[in-house]
């Protein structure tokens, strides 16, 4: 597995050099479907892009907050967001479970107090959220220190695990650790569409004009365009596709010789 930071920088870079004359990095990344994707706040997402760090987040803070954003972004078929009462059920929960841990954690306590709606773990168990997973699905609990108010790691395979891989694999069909990855990883993981699809570009002239910052961006630029410049533009794709088609021409020609040799 890459290690994070590497990992993203990295993708960028190699973004970066893809992207070609003409074009910017704010032409291709979508901030806000970055956002979507990776389940990132936006404004963590310019700063991921701009190189900076991302403010520390407590984990359980972010898994519930991703649950919220899944239930805001994932919706039916019908445009409504799936119920708590559906997401628990699909892994043997409660809906009072699920619904009083995303309450509990979206009520913003003082980083000096132990916030008086943070769930215990006996009391998770007693609505339960203790199903036992597969150890590789573990994460560490954080917790309030009772004395500090401060996050302190809590011991592994609590039933938080378990309610993350169930929700998981609701949305996602299996466990793959969405709710609870850094951010940088998160990110990096939703870049790589960008890059896969700026990688084919870069591998067929024609897929940039078959995309939509290629023949819808060139028709809306058509009206700035004089007449004369504009026979030059359809003269030029005519060009490629005339030279494309007698490729393929002569590429089934060479099949058909062979054949017919054996």
């Amino acid at each position: 597995m890459r290690e994070t930071r590497p990992a993203l920088a990295e993708t960028l870079s190699r973004i970066g050099s893809l992207i070609g004359e003409g074009r910017s990095r704010d032409d291709v990344l979508d901030v806000e479907q970055l956002s979507n994707e990776s389940g990132v706040p936006r404004d963590v997402v310019r700063m991921l892009l701009d190189g900076e760090e991302p403010p520390a987040e407590d984990i359980t803070d972010r898994i519930v907050r991703r649950i919220v954003h899944l239930r805001e972004t994932r919706l039916r078929p019908d445009g409504t967001r799936h119920s708590y009462d559906e997401i628990a059920a699909s892994y043997g929960a409660s809906r009072a479970s699920l619904s009083n841990l995303v309450n509990s954690r979206r009520k913003a306590p003082s980083p000096q107090t132990p916030s008086p709606q943070m769930p215990s773990r006996q009391a998770l168990s007693r609505q339960g959220l203790s199903e036992q997973v597969p150890s590789e699905q573990v994460l560490s609990e954080q917790v309030p220190s009772q004395q500090t108010g401060e996050r302190r790691p809590a011991r592994s395979g609590g039933p938080l695990a378990s309610t993350q891989a169930g929700i998981e694999t609701f949305f996602f069909g299996q466990p793959n650790g969405w709710l609870s990855a850094e951010p940088q990883t998160s990110l990096d993981n939703a870049l790589q569409s960008v890059l896969h699809g700026l990688e084919r570009e870069a591998a067929d002239p024609m897929a940039r004009l078959r995309g939509t910052h290629g023949l819808r961006e060139l028709a809306a630029r058509a009206p700035q365009l004089a007449e004369e410049e504009l026979q030059l533009v359809t003269d030029w794709i005519d060009t490629i596709l005339q030279r494309r088609n007698a490729q393929r021409v002569r590429g089934s020609g060479s099949d058909s010789s062979h054949t017919e040799g054996h």
